[in-house]
């Protein structure tokens, strides 16, 4: 078995581009496993968690006016 000459491993992976391609694809398998074991994490933390019908996940103006609400209920108390 030869040795392994670190110097030709740096040189592949940082200074070809199939060795940058290969940096890119093990980044996005390792970030897609990590996605993944995270996702069911979550999904087993929040099982019994329900979504309002009328309530918009994406809606970030509610929260806002809700704030606002608060705001105007304290200074007329």
């Amino acid at each position: 078995m030869e040795n392994i000459d670190l110097g030709q491993i740096y040189h592949f992976l940082f200074e070809t581009i199939p060795g940058i391609g290969v940096l890119v694809g093990v980044g996005l398998v390792i970030s897609i496993i990590c996605c993944f074991i995270f996702e069911r994490k979550t999904r087993k933390l929040f099982r019994n968690h329900t979504v309002e019908p009328e309530e918009d996940e994406w809606s970030l103006l509610d929260d806002i006016e809700e704030g606002i609400e608060e705001e105007e209920a304290k200074e007329r108390s």
